[in-house]
């Protein structure tokens, strides 16, 4: 294009994200072929909570954990915190790796991560 008499050149922007983990156990993305493998802007609240609870989310591990990794690059990157129910007390987490401790140490498990997963999703 043409600004006056001079010619404007643009450089081209590559935009990368963080490849989000499948939700079944050994993926390491997701899946198009499989619907049950990852969360779809789609799905209405009922499959994604179906999909949540049948996902894999070992106790007290974070690595290759996609129930974990949609809490860091999900739901921290969007809203900034996360609200966990542990034993009936609802629990403010305003960082990631607050949230990341109290998994690693078993003060939060599967059960109550799950379901606040995907309360935040939806």
């Amino acid at each position: 294009e043409y600004a006056g008499t001079k010619k404007m050149r643009f450089k081209p922007v590559i935009i990368s994200h963080h490849m989000l983990m499948g939700l079944k156990e050994g993926q390491e993305k997701m899946s198009k072929s499989d619907p049950d493998s990852a969360i779809f802007m789609e799905d209405a609240a009922e499959d994604v909570k179906r999909k949540v609870k049948k996902a894999y989310c070992p106790p007290q591990i974070v690595e290759k954990n996609p129930i974990v990794d949609y809490c860091k690059h999900i739901i921290f990157g969007h809203h900034g915190s996360m609200t966990i129910t542990i034993n009936g007390e609802a629990v403010v987490y305003n960082t990631y790796e607050e949230l990341e401790v109290d998994y690693l140490s078993g003060k939060i498990w599967p059960g109550d991560l799950k379901p606040a997963v995907a309360d935040a999703i939806n």
